[in-house]
């Protein structure tokens, strides 16, 4: 059985937490923060012995911390800021930790002396509880640091009364002791040192003055390090990338590591990768923006260019037991968007203006019965000729990874439009099975004349699909905008839609198991669109003949053509005016 992580924070769930997890044996990951559960936290968690992370923060969970000394190679608990209550168990945890956050809790008695010594910890949080007794140095002192590895131990707002041994913590651990008892204690040598109001933790990039004996570099090229040339200058590509789940709360002492990790799963050698900045957000989840550089060359060829963004795009990085999942952010071009070709225009505006001069010209002379007649047959012209020049406007704004086809090549690739290859019919228009000039087997979405989806949607579509990317979501490959047609050309499903394999006249039916694949995949890309894409995007026309099936019966979401940017709140988490989720869409 492969090995799984359930990221389902942020869902309001409630309900007791499903003991049914401890019977999942590949499980690595389990987050479930900011939902409203009932209950505790089952024992029988204490079984999954394969997991590297638990995270329920803020989910109204009571009753005793579990005792999770059984999990062999768990990395990272956080059970903070829930109604938790009672002892913390005292058995020696894993020593792979980096992260415990029992804060926010109702928790008694003293710290465990059980917490000395684990050679990984970066962070022990236990502020705002009901602790009390002695806080034993050898948490600190029984530790070895190397280069850059911290810890901070937050103790704050306890009932703390005294140190056992020596308040004398190495440059590499903070400790914070604020709001105890163990702050009015004049006998307590340096306590001063660490009851003063805490500093904001930082983790961002050292950025250490250097002599620079190097020229700058000229134009768009920047500094490679650690290439064997020295002063080696490149233009790099900009990307955004982000952990959506790490293993740790300090990024420094896993930056080398995170290098070996990307670089081999792009196929890249290391000094191809430098980080610009990268910042902790809410959840928490780690933010990076990164250079790739070329290798040993001063600009990348497009096919290289084409190689990673399609690694990126296409999920083709496997996850890090370490690192988690990933989202890419942002993939800029910069200097090398002219590498790649835009589509034709259009009619000319000389052409667009005679047409609409011609047309008000014979209006004009008509007589009034003949100018209803006639005013109804240009209205439709009008349609059609508004439809090429919004086209010509819109479309060619560059949309990175998207690719503007001519109609010949779209004819060729469908046989002329033939009925033998549509797959397909809907509101929109008809669906066909296409082979492009290298072989891609695509499938062509063709608007008709009069369809309930119009240039809005075409431009919507194009506009959401081109900057959203999932292994659950349809990808657009292309579009054509000639001959004053609206076609869009998709990855090809080999298996159809949903509502095919539903329907009575199917040959073979889903098993449960396929039937709870396809669903589960069809759920992560709306979860994507609707948590993770920003701004957020409601699809609005979620149905069985939008979810399509890949070749392993894999779910894909599939037709943006109606969907809607979500509003973006501000500081104060209030969303700005009214967008409507109304369901749209053909039945």
């Amino acid at each position: 059985m492969v090995s799984f992580c359930s990221l389902l924070d942020n869902n309001n769930l409630s309900g007791p937490l499903p003991p049914e997890f401890s019977r999942l044996p590949n499980l690595l990951i389990i987050q479930l923060d900011n939902n409203h559960f009932d209950g505790g936290i089952p024992d029988s968690y204490s079984n999954m012995k394969k997991l590297l992370k638990m995270s329920f923060r803020n989910c109204s969970l009571t009753g005793p911390v579990p005792d999770l000394s059984r999990i062999p190679n768990l990395a990272y608990i956080d059970l903070s800021s829930n109604q938790l209550n009672g002892l913390i168990p005292s058995s020696r945890l894993s020593d792979d930790l980096t992260t415990i956050d029992l804060s926010n809790n109702q928790l008694e008695g003293v710290i465990p002396t059980s917490f000395s010594g684990l050679p990984r910890l970066q962070r022990l949080s236990l502020e705002n509880n009901l602790l009390n007794g002695s806080i034993s140095s050898f948490i600190w002192s029984n530790r070895t640091f190397n280069g850059t590895e911290k810890l901070i131990l937050d103790f704050q707002n306890n009932s703390l009364s005294d140190i056992s041994g020596t308040l004398s913590p190495p440059v590499n651990v903070t400790i914070r002791l604020r709001g105890n008892p163990v702050c009015t204690n004049a006998n307590q040598l340096n306590v001063d040192n660490f009851c003063g109001s805490p500093t904001e933790d930082n983790d961002a990039p050292d950025d250490e003055p250097i002599k620079d004996i190097c020229q700058p570099c000229a134009g768009d090229n920047e500094r490679v390090l650690g290439t064997p040339f020295p002063c080696f200058c490149a233009v790099p590509l900009k990307v955004g990338y982000r952990l959506k789940s790490p293993g740790f709360s300090d990024f420094r002492p896993y930056e080398d590591a995170f290098n070996v990790y990307l670089a081999s799963g792009l196929s890249l050698e290391l000094y191809q990768l430098s980080y610009i900045s990268f910042a902790w957000e809410k959840g928490p989840r780690l933010k990076m923006h990164l250079n790739i550089f070329p290798n040993l060359s001063n600009i990348f060829n497009v096919s290289e260019i084409q190689r990673i963004r399609d690694m990126f795009t296409g999920w083709n990085i496997v996850d890090s037991d370490i690192f988690g999942p990933y989202e890419l952010m942002n993939f800029t071009l910069g200097p090398y968007e002219t590498a790649f070709p835009k589509s034709k225009t259009g009619l000319s505006k000389g052409a667009l203006a005679g047409i609409i001069l011609a047309v008000i010209a014979g209006t004009v002379t008509l007589t009034a019965l003949v100018a209803i007649f006639i005013s109804r047959r240009q209205m439709r012209n009008y349609r059609t000729v508004s439809k090429k020049s919004l086209l010509s406007k819109r479309v060619p704004i560059k949309v990175d990874g998207v690719k503007g086809f001519t109609f010949e090549e779209m004819a060729l690739a469908t046989n002329n439009f033939d009925s033998s290859t549509q797959v397909g019919q809907g509101g929109y228009g008809k669906v066909y099975r296409g082979v492009l000039s290298d072989g891609t087997v695509v499938a062509v979405k063709r608007a008709q004349e009069g369809s309930l989806q119009g240039d809005k949607e075409f431009f919507n579509e194009i506009e959401l699909l081109s900057r959203v990317h999932h292994r659950n979501l349809v990808s657009l490959i292309g579009y054509c905008d000639e001959e004053g047609e609206q076609m869009l050309v998709y990855e090809f499903m080999s298996n159809g839609t949903l509502r095919d394999h539903l329907s009575a006249k199917t040959k073979a039916p889903l098993s449960f198991a396929m039937r709870l694949r396809i669903a589960t995949d069809s759920a992560k890309g709306i979860l994507y669109l609707h948590t993770e894409a920003d701004p957020p995007i409601f699809h609005r026309d979620v149905k069985s003949s939008n979810i399509l099936v890949g070749p392993r019966f894999s779910g894909k979401v599939a037709d943006f053509g109606l969907s809607r940017l979500a509003p973006v709140a501000d500081m104060e988490g209030i969303t700005p005016g009214h967008v409507s989720t109304v369901v749209k869409g053909t039945p």
